[in-house]
């Protein structure tokens, strides 16, 4: 006979203490009486149960995997949690009456409540490339595969609109087993094709029982209204999402997969520019990164370039002309040193720049206004203030934008293990009924984090902390704020 799901993690627990909870499955007794003394909110994970009442659930088959030998400690309990929050000031300035939120820790379960032998999972890659997208994809197939026995496994071609319009293709270890030594995604991916109830019927009417979402913020909000509409139908499917942005715009977690990657290489453009501005009269090289509405690879790519003369992002305004402006600092700096590094974010600066009524319309497929290239623009307004004010004199601007050198390049070795603990912690989630959530590190420590929270949260520069302090004293740059 199957038991009842014994563990209570996926009901609102409401606020625990982690320093006093106990390190057992089964002891909800413990856990309730620490709720009302507890300065901690532990924020609800959804599960199954929360909309089906007959869930049955049975042993992890982990526990005869001779690869793994499950010791003490090794599955994760109701009481494992992570805090949001770890930096306080023990004065008490500026602390909050409100309690710390608080995430369920990420990891195996001892009870799962589907039959590896008879589910069937779809994996999707959604909107743009990401290094690292096909790492999460393989490491998915190979969780499933070998750590729970699932041998049903099902790639969506080209997005979301690839449940309803393609056939999907099996995937299996030893079709992976090479992906993640390649840029880009083999399911092929686009933007937009989002339709709910065709989408949500081809999972129906395939049998899928596990939906693994890979897709950046438009994907993500996707991934709710399925989750929200098969909990309205009553399905038992599980579904998460893992958060795909180079840019490292996604709310709560401590970074998104490929960042690390795409850093490293817009050093080599910084690199490259800072070669051709030394090697003119009057040099400038010009940088374009990725970044539409925040400027973490430009941040990062300036602190640890340190060839930076100046660094542009969309979390600060810029202007050109005046006391204080762009064009006065750099022609004060290639006075000092002959020459400078321009590095501006792709979504700096689209405030300034020219545009008429249509281009001020424009969407993409996936909803976004259409941003002018910052780049180009700038490097026009470059030559024309040299040519101004400086007639007789050389100068020469370089312009590079490697924005699909950065985001189609396989994942680094950071970024690969990375990949890795993000697949085997989605797939640990979803075999123990957790569904409408996201894997993801907090402080350094993997949580399953509520899919609408992720969805709608922001990660942008804190233009206020030391971080951007650092780049300011690194380049030296004014903040061209008009006083």
């Amino acid at each position: 006979m199957a038991m009842p799901h014994p563990e209570p993690d996926h009901k609102q627990l409401g606020s625990i203490n982690p320093i006093e909870v106990h390190d057992d499955d089964d002891d909800d007794d413990d856990v309730e009486q620490i709720l009302s003394v507890s300065p901690v909110k532990l924020l609800k994970l959804p599960h199954l149960t929360d909309y089906l009442s007959q869930v049955p659930s049975h042993n992890n088959p982990l526990e005869l995997n001779p690869y793994y030998r499950p010791s003490d400690g090794f599955y994760i309990t109701p009481s494992d949690v992570i805090l949001r929050q770890i930096v306080y000031d023990l004065s008490g300035a500026g602390v909050s009456a409100r309690p710390s939120s608080a995430y369920h820790r990420a990891g195996p379960r001892q009870r799962i409540v589907f039959e590896p032998s008879s589910i069937k999972a779809a994996i999707v890659t959604c909107g743009g490339l990401c290094p690292g997208m096909n790492t999460v994809v393989r490491e998915l197939v190979l969780g499933l595969w070998h750590l729970y026995g699932v041998r049903q496994i099902f790639g969506i071609k080209a997005g979301y609109r690839g449940f309803y319009s393609m056939e999907p293709i099996q995937l299996n270890p030893k079709l992976v087993d090479n992906w993640h030594k390649n840029g880009g995604t083999a399911l092929e991916t686009s933007r937009g094709g989002f339709h709910l109830q065709k989408i949500v019927d081809a999972i129906q009417h395939r049998g899928y029982a596990q939906v693994y979402v890979i897709g950046g913020d438009g994907a993500m909000r996707g991934a709710v209204e399925i989750f929200h509409e098969i909990c309205r139908r009553k399905l038992k499917v599980g579904v998460t999402g893992i958060p795909k942005t180079v840019d490292n715009d996604v709310g709560i977690i401590d970074r998104s997969f490929g960042f690390h990657t795409a850093v490293e290489m817009a050093q080599q453009a910084i690199n490259a520019a800072h070669v051709e501005a030394e090697s003119a009269v009057n040099g400038i090289g010009l940088v374009k990164l990725m970044g539409r509405s925040t400027g973490h690879i430009a941040l990062h790519a300036t602190l640890s370039s340190r060839d930076v003369d100046c660094c542009l992002i969309p979390e600060t305004e810029f202007y050109l002309e005046g006391k204080g402006g762009l064009f006065e600092f750099l022609e004060q700096r290639l006075r000092e040193n002959g020459h400078v590094v321009l590095v501006v974010a792709e979504g700096a600066g689209q405030d300034i720049i020219p545009r008429n009524e249509a281009q001020k319309q424009e969407r993409d497929e996936s909803g976004n206004p259409v941003f002018l290239d910052v780049g180009r623009w700038l490097k026009s307004e470059l030559n024309n203030w040299w040519s101004r004010d400086h007639p007789n004199e050389l100068f020469m601007v370089k312009y590079i934008d490697p924005t699909y050198m950065i985001r189609a390049v396989p994942a680094n070795a950071t970024d690969n293990l990375y990949c890795t603990l993000l697949a085997h912690s989605a797939v640990h989630g979803v075999m123990a009924g957790h569904t409408g959530f996201v894997p993801g590190p907090i402080n350094g420590n993997y949580a399953y984090i509520p899919l609408e929270e992720v969805a709608k949260a922001k990660n942008e520069v804190n233009t206020k902390d030391h971080k951007w302090a650092w780049v300011r004293s690194v380049s030296n740059q004014p903040d061209f704020c008009r006083t």
